[in-house]
C-alpha cells in the first residue's frame, strides 16, 4: 500500500488485528496495562513531575492531584498523598486498578518515603522520562519536617483506608473507570493533573486537554510526559507516520484507544488552544529511522524537529487571573 514501506508491512501485528474483532477480547486484554503495579516505578514518576514542577516555578505542594489514565495501580496518587496532598482523584477509561495491588503498592511507598530514597533512575526504568541529572531525594522539596507531617500514623492509617475504600464520602481517593462526562469533575477543581504515556492513546485530544483547562484551578497546572514513539506497531521507532490511513485502520481494528498517531507540535497547539501556558517543554530526541520520502500523506508536511521528537513531556499552567 503507498505510504506504508515494507519494514511496516512486516512488523504489522495481524493476530492483534483479527483478534480486535473478536467479542470480549479488548475487554480482556484490557485488564492491565504494565508498569504501575510497582511500586518504585511509581515512585520514578511521581518524583520527576514533581521535581519538575519545582524546576518550572510551580506549585510543589498541591492540595488536590489528579491523574488520568492510572493503570494498573493508584500509585502515583498514592505517592502525590504520601507527599502530602490531601485528596486524590484517579479517571480511567477501564478499571485496572485493584484493591489488593493498591495496598501492597502504598506500603512499599511508604517505605520509598521513609527512607528518603533516591529516584529510581533511567537505567532501573529507562522508559520514564524525562532523565535527570541528579536522582537523589529531592530534601529540598520533601523536607524532613513536611514528610513527618505527611507520614504521620494517623495520616498514613487515613491513606490506607481510603485505599481500600476510595469511594467512600469522606476517602481521600476517588476512582473513576469509565468516565467520558468532562463534568465529571468541578470546574477549578484541582491543583495539579499529571498524566504518564496516557495521551498519545486519545483520540478527541482538542476536548480532553479543554477538559483539563476547565478542571484546573487558576495557577494550577497539568504535568504529561507523552510518548510519540509507534509502540511497536512498526519497526521503526517513528514508522507509524509512514503508515497509510487504509493500513492504519486495519491495524486499529476494533481497537478504540491504540495510538492517535500526532506528533509533538500537535499536542502543543491543543496546550496553547485550552488556554493554558506551557511552563516546561522537554523534547527527547531520537534520530528519525524514516525518510520524508517514506512519510504517508498526513504526515509529509510535518517538521524536522516534529520527526525527530520520540517523546515530550511539558507542564502548563492555567492562567492565574482566569
Amino acid at each position: 500500500s503507498a505510504g506504508c514501506g515494507r519494514t511496516d508491512l512486516k512488523a504489522l501485528p495481524i493476530v492483534r488485528v483479527l483478534l480486535s474483532y473478536v467479542p470480549c477480547f479488548e475487554s480482556w486484554r484490557s485488564r492491565g496495562t504494565g508498569g504501575s503495579d510497582s511500586a518504585r516505578y511509581c515512585y520514578a514518576v511521581w518524583m520527576r513531575h514533581l521535581v519538575k514542577a519545582a524546576e518550572s516555578g510551580l506549585d510543589t505542594s498541591p492540595r488536590t492531584v489528579a491523574e488520568l489514565g492510572p493503570g494498573d495501580s493508584l500509585g502515583l496518587g498514592l505517592a502525590a498523598l504520601l507527599s502530602g496532598a490531601r485528596r486524590f482523584v484517579a479517571l480511567d477509561v477501564i478499571e485496572h486498578a485493584a484493591t489488593e495491588t493498591n495496598l501492597r503498592v502504598l506500603a512499599e511507598l511508604e517505605r520509598l518515603f521513609a527512607q528518603r530514597s533516591p529516584i529510581p533512575d533511567d537505567r532501573e526504568f529507562p522508559e520514564i522520562g524525562p532523565d535527570r541529572d541528579s536522582y537523589e531525594c529531592p530534601h529540598h522539596l520533601l523536607s524532613d519536617e513536611r514528610l513527618a507531617q505527611s507520614l504521620e500514623e494517623r495520616r498514613v492509617a487515613q491513606i490506607r483506608d481510603s485505599t481500600a475504600r476510595p469511594q467512600r464520602g469522606e476517602s481521600m481517593i476517588r476512582y473513576v473507570a469509565g468516565w467520558s462526562d468532562r463534568a465529571i469533575l468541578e470546574e477549578a477543581s484541582v491543583d495539579m493533573l499529571c498524566s504518564q504515556a496516557v495521551l498519545e492513546h486519545v483520540q478527541d485530544l482538542s476536548g480532553v486537554y479543554r477538559a483539563i483547562a476547565r478542571w484546573l484551578r487558576p495557577g494550577g497546572f497539568a504535568s504529561h510526559q507523552i510518548d510519540l514513539r509507534s509502540h511497536g506497531l512498526s519497526a521503526d521507532w517513528n514508522g507509524h507516520w509512514a503508515i497509510s490511513r487504509p493500513v492504519w485502520r486495519l491495524i486499529v481494528g476494533r481497537r478504540r484507544y491504540l495510538l492517535n498517531r500526532a506528533p509533538c507540535s500537535v499536542h502543543l497547539d491543543h496546550i496553547r488552544g485550552s488556554g493554558l501556558i506551557p511552563r516546561s517543554v522537554v523534547r527527547q530526541h531520537r534520530v528519525s529511522a524514516v525518510r520524508r520520502r517514506q512519510l504517508a500523506a498526513p504526515y509529509r508536511g510535518i517538521s524536522d524537529e516534529d520527526l525527530e521528537t520520540s517523546g515530550l513531556f511539558v507542564q502548563a499552567q492555567r492562567p492565574v487571573d482566569q
